[in-house]
């Protein structure tokens, strides 16, 4: 058994949309792509908060390696890589990833998703959708 302690969602874009489109900057840069804010009351150890994170990206030019990135407050709890091939092959994707964060402390906590681009001269776009969800639970 778990008990509910907080459950967020944000969807900032809700679908595909090439004409809106943004670039994904080279790292060091990184881009914020959303937030939510989750509480963690008093005396709920031990827990989990269960992350899940949808973007949808356009290859542009090249094979880029995009990190994408979970932090907590500022610091870093979760990374993945992926690769989007560009022209003459696939394009766009729906990158789909979760993360789990364990035993946090209480109190109210930032969830950050950003996204960086680690290849040189090579373009990926974020072209939606992008929604990211996040559930608190106390476990036993």
């Amino acid at each position: 058994m778990v008990r509910i302690l907080d459950k967020q969602a944000v969807q900032p874009r809700s679908r595909f949309n090439q004409s809106k489109s943004f670039i994904i900057p080279r790292s060091p840069k990184r881009v914020t792509l959303a937030k939510i804010r989750l509480k963690i009351p008093m005396n709920s150890q031990p827990n989990r908060v269960e992350l899940v994170a949808t973007v949808g990206v356009r290859g542009i030019t090249g094979i880029a390696q995009i990190l994408f990135r979970i932090f907590r407050d500022g610091k870093e709890i979760f990374n993945t890589k992926v690769g989007i091939e560009s022209a003459a092959s696939e394009q766009n994707y729906a990158v789909t990833f979760q993360s789990i964060d364990r035993n946090v402390k209480s109190g109210n906590h930032v969830y950050t998703l950003t996204a960086e681009n680690q290849t040189a001269n090579t373009r990926a776009d974020v072209v939606g959708p992008i929604s990211f969800s996040g559930l608190a639970v106390q476990t036993r």
